[in-house]
């Protein structure tokens, strides 16, 4: 199933490549002549969308949130939003306005606080998300390897995970497998993202892949919206 994505800045749906986020512009989408992520979003709900990822990108880097206008969207499709969200107290809050909360290695503090996320909250409302740069785990704020991350991933059961190659997003290069294969036979559901094209859905469905993020293909026209 294809989710669709919207990244929020300032109240208007943005684009951009490869993470560079000062860089980003206003939307340019096949789905509305607007660039407002709820108008956006009643769009695709016609077009057969069941869920949305929102990227808030104001939350993610400390410039303010646009949880009120998450909250309207929710109301027209589910939401799984990145907010930055990293400890237990913000994750409860952010979900006041979503019905699911990305929990991303790029703002995550340190182990101790997914331990405690996962404790403290419904865990079919949280979901991990596993960014990457340059084939590498990318975090502020810890040092990362793959073997200690997948134990982790092993012991939590996290019910969804998204592997999202911030480097690739907005670039329609495609997946990269070898990254992907690193987390085969974990018990979660696996959810890709990051430069996803159309040729890519064989392939991902082959492997038993059941979700994936598209933003740039999807809103230029260049993938079907098979929702």
């Amino acid at each position: 199933m294809i989710i669709p994505v919207l990244d929020i800045k300032s109240s208007i749906a943005v684009s951009g490549k490869s993470g560079n986020r000062d860089e980003y512009q206003p939307l340019e989408t096949i789905f509305s002549p607007s660039s407002h992520p709820l108008e956006i979003a009643r769009k695709l709900k016609e077009r057969g969308a069941q869920e949305i990822y929102i990227a808030d990108l104001d939350a993610i880097e400390n410039k303010g949130s646009n949880r009120d206008l998450v909250g309207k969207i929710n109301q027209v499709l589910p939401v799984m939003l990145d907010c930055g969200a990293c400890d237990p107290e913000s994750v409860t809050e952010a979900l006041k306005f979503a019905d699911k909360v990305i929990v991303a290695t790029e703002t995550l503090k340190s182990m101790d606080d997914l331990q405690q996320i996962f404790s403290r909250v419904n865990r079919q409302q949280i979901i991990i998300s596993i960014d990457l740069v340059q084939d590498q785990i990318y975090s502020r704020n810890m040092d990362l390897d793959w073997e200690n991350l997948r134990e982790t991933l092993e012991r939590l059961k996290p019910s969804q995970i998204i592997i999202l190659d911030i480097s690739q997003v907005g670039t329609r290069k495609g997946v990269n497998w070898d990254v992907v294969d690193r987390f085969s036979g974990l018990e979660s559901t696996v959810i890709l993202g990051g430069g996803i094209t159309g040729s890519d859905l064989e392939e991902i469905t082959r492997k038993g892949v059941a979700k994936v993020l598209v933003g740039t293909a999807l809103h230029s026209g260049q993938m079907e919206p098979s929702f």
